[in-house]
C-alpha cells in the first residue's frame, strides 16, 4: 500500500433522525443499523482498510465517543483516535486532523469520509478512491466524489459539473448545492449535470493546507499556531483551548463552495448516508408485504411499505400499517409516518424540553 496515503473518519456527529435507536451517548455510527453484526463505523473503517494502511487511518470523534471507538476498532492505538472537545461541523475536524497527519508525513495525500455511510458495492468503490488518489497525486487538486443520482432526492446535497466531458469519471465542478426543494432537485436529475455530494474527499496535505490559508485562514492560524504539540502530551490542552473559539462551518461551505481547483469524480458504488429512517427502508431485504423487520418475531396483518425494528427479540405484532416507520427501544418508542418523517427532529427537541436530554 502507499504509506504517503492516510485516512480520516470523521465519527463525531449525532443524528437525532434515527431516535430513539441513535441516542446522544451512542449515535448511528455506533449501530449495527443493517442487522450486519458490524456497526457503521466497523463497515467504514474495514472499507478504508483496504484503501490505506491500518497505521494511517485516524478517527475523530467526540470526548463521549472515544471508547466506544476504541471498543469497536480494537486494532487501532489511542494515537490514532483524534478527539474532538465539542462539535465545530467537517472543517475544524479536518483542520485538526490535517496537523495530527503533518507531524508524521508533510508529504501525505489523505482520504476523509464519514463514518455512518452505506456502500454496498466496495469493489467499485476501491477503484474509485485508487483512481482519485491517482489524479489527486498528479494535479493541485481538491477531489470530492458525486454519485450518479437514481431520483430527485431532498435530502442530499447535489455538485453540479461543468461539462459533460468527463475525463475518466473526473469533471470540473461548478456549483455545490444544498438540500433542494422537490421541484429544484427534479430539474437537477433532468439537467444531467448534478450529482449527489457523497461527503468524500481525496486531496494532498499541501493542497488542502493551502484552501484552509486562502478560505478560512482562521482556522488554519489556529490550529498551526503551534505545530510542535502534535503527536505530544500537550496536545490535548492545546485542543481543547483552542476548539472554543473554533467558527462551525463546514468543508463544503468553507472550502469547496469557494476553491478554484475543485473536482469531482462521478461515480456508482452503491452509495446512501443512511440519513432517514427511509434511507433504511430502501436499502434493506422486504418481505412479501413489502415490509422491513429486523426480527422473526414481528407479525403484522394488513401492513405494508412498514419498517419495524424492536429490542430483545420481542413478540410484536403490527395492525393496519400504511408507509410508517415503528421503532422501539428499551425505553423508548417511536410511531410515525414514512411521509412526515421530518417531524422526528421536532419531535426529538420536545421531548428533551419535556422529559430531558437524558431521553434523546
Amino acid at each position: 500500500m502507499n504509506n504517503n496515503l492516510f485516512c480520516v473518519i470523521m465519527a463525531g456527529g449525532i443524528d437525532r433522525r434515527f431516535w430513539p435507536l441513535s441516542r446522544q451517548n451512542r449515535p448511528k455510527q455506533f449501530i449495527d443499523l443493517l442487522d450486519t453484526g458490524s456497526t457503521l463505523l466497523q463497515m467504514t473503517y474495514n472499507r478504508m482498510a483496504k484503501v490505506c494502511p491500518k497505521e494511517n487511518i485516524f478517527i475523530v470523534t467526540g470526548f463521549l465517543f472515544k471508547n466506544l471507538v476504541q471498543e469497536q476498532i480494537p486494532e487501532i492505538n489511542d494515537s490514532q483516535t483524534l478527539v474532538e472537545p465539542t462539535r465545530r461541523n467537517t472543517a475544524p475536524c479536518i483542520a485538526f486532523a490535517n496537523e495530527r497527519i503533518r507531524a508524521i508525513n508533510p508529504e501525505a495525500s489523505i482520504i476523509v469520509t464519514p463514518a455512518d455511510h452505506l456502500i454496498l458495492n466496495e469493489e467499485k468503490f476501491v477503484k474509485v478512491i485508487n483512481d482519485g488518489i491517482d489524479f489527486i497525486e498528479k494535479e493541485d487538486a481538491l477531489l470530492s466524489i458525486g454519485i450518479n443520482p437514481s431520483r430527485a432526492e431532498t435530502n442530499y446535497g447535489y455538485i453540479q459539473i461543468e461539462d459533460t466531458s468527463q475525463n475518466e469519471g473526473i469533471a470540473k465542478v461548478k456549483n455545490f448545492t444544498e438540500k433542494p426543494d422537490k421541484e429544484l432537485a427534479k430539474f437537477f436529475i433532468e439537467s444531467g449535470e448534478f450529482f449527489w455530494n457523497a461527503g468524500i474527499y481525496m486531496w494532498k496535505l499541501k493542497d488542502i493546507t493551502y484552501a484552509f490559508e486562502l478560505h478560512l485562514p482562521e482556522i488554519q492560524e489556529l490550529f498551526a499556531e503551534n505545530r510542535e504539540v502534535y503527536n505530544t502530551k500537550e496536545e490535548e490542552n492545546f485542543i481543547s483551548r483552542i476548539y472554543s473559539g473554533c467558527k462551525n462551518i463546514s468543508i463544503d461551505y468553507g472550502i469547496m463552495e469557494k476553491a478554484e481547483n475543485v473536482y469531482v469524480y462521478c461515480a456508482d458504488f452503491g452509495w446512501s448516508d443512511l440519513g432517514t429512517w427511509s434511507n433504511l427502508f430502501d436499502n434493506k431485504e422486504k418481505n412479501d408485504d413489502h415490509n422491513v423487520t429486523n426480527h422473526q418475531n414481528i407479525l403484522t396483518y394488513d401492513t405494508h411499505n412498514t419498517l419495524i425494528t424492536t429490542t430483545d427479540n420481542k413478540i410484536t405484532a403490527i395492525q393496519g400499517l400504511e408507509d410508517y416507520v415503528v421503532a422501539e427501544t428499551y425505553d423508548s418508542l417511536l410511531i410515525c409516518k414514512r411521509s412526515e418523517e421530518d417531524k422526528i427532529r421536532e419531535i426529538v427537541n420536545d421531548i428533551k424540553f419535556k422529559k430531558g436530554e437524558e431521553n434523546i
